[in-house]
């Protein structure tokens, strides 16, 4: 595995003793995480999934994505959540978030049913147009409001240009693997189907069939993308506080413990702000619960240093900070001189844009560090495959962990559902009458 954790810009924050603390927790939190003895045990299946996927699934999926390649200029994937977080991220991390605007042999990708905004759903209709497209519709029951109420749309929409059987042929559902109103659909229609494992949460699938089909579209390896997984997934079964996991998990318990309550995830990278959303997801919905856990932000360096920066630099003294750290990239780009040196900015002539950016990493890392944001840097070696399926696991990982550790169960989100609750209410689902009432009444 080559990603690394340093941590030497907490050294000021937190003494070794209050880190070694730690350990017997983790040690804890670990063994429950390997004998599946906590709660949610019944969501560990990502666990050792790098290792026990299912190949013959893995290999439908790229016979899928090379059909999609040849016959769809657009690929249409509608999700919410871990159902497109993961794809998302793993697009732009390693494309481009100018993925569709990038000349290329693989189909413009498209990410709706995440919201349900009118305006929303109808640009990717006009931004289809005429061109021929399929759709990855990626839901667990089928019913969940947002995807299902927009696949519906693009259904419609498939129906009306192909046909019902021609549509058939362009929709893939990824579903339940026996149930729900997506799988009877897709039964019923004849739709190609792949699975949403029983023992994986959504926050946790991006390595299933949920992220790999749209990842594998965009011409991503996956391949590679599991070896980097399973990498991880070997060393990070390792006991001991040098396992970063371990130390990644104690050190954000530990700096919460000092009133630390809000992480802020950065990256010097702007190909990594989808990255960063999925985190989000995956920290917020797994340790926000029971009137803790450590609320997760993101911000995009060095853009957001001038408008973040001041905050963070001297706002209130409840922040801690992970950076992402991408090795250099094989592009290269010199700041030319100027003969009139107008800007002042001859003393960075030839100097190539990576080594500038270096220079503006370390400078903020010791500025917020001054300014009393305790700093954890994850490296990894490039923008692969290899280096997102280690990342990937690593954050899934570490993530259990820290939620045994902070003692609440990181795989279930119970307050997800108050809102649909409400929202479902308020639209006159039968059953929910006497609860529309008691909301008109509050309104």
């Amino acid at each position: 595995m080559q990603l690394t954790l340093d941590l030497k810009n907490t050294k000021s924050f937190l003494s070794d003793a209050e880190f070694a603390a730690y350990q017997p927790k983790l040690a804890d939190a670990a063994k429950t995480l390997r004998e599946g003895t906590g709660k949610g045990n019944a969501f560990l299946g990502w666990r050792e999934l790098p290792e026990n996927y299912d190949r013959d699934e893995f290999a439908r999926i790229k016979k899928a994505a090379k059909k999609i390649q040849g016959d769809s200029k657009v690929f249409v994937v509608i999700g919410i959540g871990g159902s497109y977080l993961g794809a998302r991220a793993a697009i732009e991390f390693l494309k481009s978030p100018q993925y569709n605007l990038l000349p290329k042999n693989t189909p413009d990708i498209f990410f709706t049913g995440n919201n349900l905004s009118p305006d929303a759903v109808r640009e990717v209709i006009t931004l289809i147009g005429e061109r021929d497209f399929s759709v990855n519709v990626i839901s667990k029951s089928g019913t969940t409001t947002e995807p299902a109420v927009v696949f519906r749309i693009f259904r419609e929409l498939l129906e009306k240009r192909y046909g019902k059987d021609g549509a058939a042929k362009r929709i893939y559902a990824t579903t339940d693997h026996a149930r729900g109103a997506l799988k009877t659909l897709a039964d019923a229609q004849g739709y190609e189907t792949f699975v949403v494992p029983d023992d994986i949460g959504g926050r946790y699938s991006v390595l299933t069939a949920v992220g790999l089909l749209p990842i594998a579209v965009a011409g991503c390896d996956i391949n590679a993308l599991m070896a980097g997984a399973h990498a991880a997934m070997t060393e990070l079964a390792k006991p001991g506080m040098d396992n970063p996991a371990w130390a990644y998990a104690a050190c954000r318990n530990a700096l919460l413990e000092k009133g630390k309550r809000i992480e802020i995830l950065a990256c010097y990278d702007p190909a990594f702000r989808f990255m960063a959303e999925w985190w989000k997801q995956l920290y917020g919905e797994s340790e926000g619960k029971d009137g803790t856990g450590i609320f997760p932000a993101s911000v995009d360096l060095t853009a957001d240093l001038h408008s973040m920066g001041q905050y963070i630099q001297d706002g209130a003294r409840v922040l801690m900070e992970t950076v992402v750290h991408i090795g250099r990239s094989s592009e290269k780009l010199a700041v030319p001189y100027d003969e009139g040196n107008l800007d002042g900015l001859n003393f960075l002539a030839g100097k190539d844009l990576y080594e500038i950016g270096e220079q503006a990493f370390l400078g903020t890392v010791l500025a917020h560090v001054d300014g009393g944001v305790p700093n954890m840097v994850i490296r990894i070696p490039a923008r692969d495959e290899a280096s997102l399926g280690e990342l990937i696991y690593f954050f899934e990982y570490a993530c259990g962990l820290s939620g045994y550790t902070l003692g609440v169960n990181p795989f279930d989100q119970p307050g997800v559902e108050a809102y649909k609750k409400n929202m479902f209410a308020l639209l006159g689902k039968p059953g929910y009458e006497d609860r529309r009432a008691a909301l008109a009444a509050r309104l």
